[in-house]
């Protein structure tokens, strides 16, 4: 099967504790189906003091979602939608299923 989300794409959580939030597409995993969103699906990490005299802290990070909770924003429709290809003087383009824009 082959993954169709990329890094930099804008994106819309469908399913799990981030629905509905929206977010840029900062990681991708295939071999995995995962993808790392920002701003989504935040987790807090707690990292020890290095030094002596220094404090630990603890970091939000955002963990990986799988990528069929996440659908592909397109901005002519204003909604999550699938993606589809078409032929563009000899480039494979991205559009949108459902308003046949290019993403």
């Amino acid at each position: 099967m082959k993954f169709k989300l990329k890094k930099g794409d804008n994106v819309i959580v469908t399913a799990g504790k981030s629905r509905g939030k929206q977010g840029k597409v900062v990681k991708v995993f295939p071999s995995d189906n995962k993808v790392v969103v920002e701003g989504v699906n935040l987790v807090k990490k707690r990292e020890r003091a290095r030094r002596e005299g220094k404090k630990g802290q603890v970091l939000e990070k955002a963990s990986p979602l799988h990528a069929s909770n996440v659908q592909i924003f397109c901005t002519g429709c204003g909604k999550g939608g699938r993606t589809g290809y078409k032929l563009e003087k000899n480039a494979k383009v991205r559009i949108c299923r459902r308003c046949k824009r290019e993403i």
